[in-house]
């Protein structure tokens, strides 16, 4: 079988079953937060993957929530159930583990539980969330709980496993930007993961899919479902062109592949990023390998912003406007633009800051500005990968 048939098998519907090879604290002792470097090795799976590109990650949820279920329900996980759109019935315990998302539990759920408790206080506290004028008070119910929460919260109703079943969502992969470029990494995936945990109402929760690559999956075993998604957002393909590149905190990930690439192929056009992070000491990902690329003239520049190293917090787009010249010479000459990273404020700030830039710089309205960096959208010169 040829690499093309073999890659052609594996697909979000039906993904390769990777092995963990490497999984290491990136973040430093001291860090508020967990950075892990995953190393996915997809070697005989025929799958290709270019800079830019996505991993997909179907993650299992953690056994001991499973467990919270099962035995608030009395099911002992050999249950049969059936799910939308499959091929026949499963364990209730491999649907939990595997295949249903245990977070995020809608209204349907309060109105199954409503029609089957027995305890009248619960009926009420239901009615009150149910009613038309509890809608405010519903949302916020729900959004601090997940179903391990709700069904202990209202244990007087009897639900059978098939029921809770048809009130849950499928558990969807994860999509990971590539920190690897396969000119360099052929057969292996890396991935730049921030493990999410954290508590609410009272109970610790956690990024599933963070976590399972953190804490559940063996290494060395084959058991990380993935596939690979492939993306518009990439690297110039005329090397020659200059490329600037912003990406705090995660989002450095796609550029440490578009490096990797950019040094394999002799890329000569020259390379800027910007990175950002709370504390330098700790959070400053891959800090040996840009100093290693600067050292060698691989990379041009690095302008780093760490938020809480001083008392007025410092951003990537702070560094944008206080190099905004310099940014504007090589927007200017051609340079490609770059954003990968959180789509809720960074992006939004650091699209207004090119904004900013190329209108004062530029010597432009506001409207013409923002004509320019349509026109960069159009040309692919200015391209974003925001989550």
């Amino acid at each position: 079988m040829s690499d093309a048939d073999s890659s052609a098998q594996f697909s979000k519907d039906n993904p390769f079953a990777a092995r963990l090879v490497e999984n290491r604290l990136l973040s430093k002792p001291g860090s508020a937060k967990e950075t892990r470097h995953v190393v996915v090795d997809i070697a005989a799976s025929g799958l290709t993957y270019k800079a830019g590109d996505s991993l997909g990650v179907f993650p299992t949820n953690r056994p001991g929530d499973v467990a919270e279920i099962l035995t608030r329900l009395g099911a002992t996980g050999e249950e049969a159930v059936v799910l939308p759109r499959s091929a026949g019935p499963l364990r209730f315990d491999e649907a939990l583990r595997s295949k249903l998302a245990l977070a995020r539990p809608t209204r349907k759920l309060l109105e199954l539980l409503a029609a089957k408790t027995a305890s009248t206080d619960e009926r009420e506290r239901l009615a009150a969330m149910l009613a038309p004028e509890g809608k405010d008070l519903c949302a916020g119910y729900l959004e601090q709980r997940e179903f391990i929460d709700v069904l202990q919260e209202f244990a007087g109703a009897e639900v059978s496993p098939q029921e809770l079943v048809d009130h849950m969502r499928r558990l969807m992969p994860r999509l990971y930007s590539i920190a690897s470029a396969p000119q360099r990494h052929p057969t292996e995936v890396h991935l730049t993961v921030a493990v999410v945990r954290y508590e609410m109402n009272h109970r610790e929760r956690v990024g599933v899919c963070s976590t399972f690559l953190a804490d559940r999956a063996v290494s060395g075993q084959p058991v990380v479902p993935v596939f690979v998604s492939h993306s518009h957002f990439g690297p110039p393909a005329n090397g020659a062109t200059d490329v600037i590149m912003v990406g705090p905190g995660t989002g450095i990930a796609p550029f440490r592949a578009f490096i990797q690439e950019r040094v394999a192929t002799g890329a000569t056009g020259r390379s800027w990023l910007f990175f950002g992070d709370q504390h330098r000491a700790v959070d400053f990902l891959y800090e040996d390998e840009w100093s290693d690329y600067l050292a060698k003239g691989q990379l041009t520049r690095l302008d780093t912003a760490f938020s809480r190293d001083q008392l007025l917090k410092v951003y990537v787009q702070d560094r944008m406007r206080e190099n905004a010249a310099e940014l504007w010479r090589w927007i200017s000459n051609g340079a490609h633009f770059y954003v990968c990273g959180d789509a809720t404020r960074m992006a939004k700030d650091v699209d207004q800051a090119l904004h900013d830039v190329i209108a004062e710089q530029g010597h432009m309205e506001i409207a013409a500005a923002g004509d320019y960096v349509k026109q960069m959208k159009k040309e692919k010169r200015y391209q974003r990968d925001v989550y």
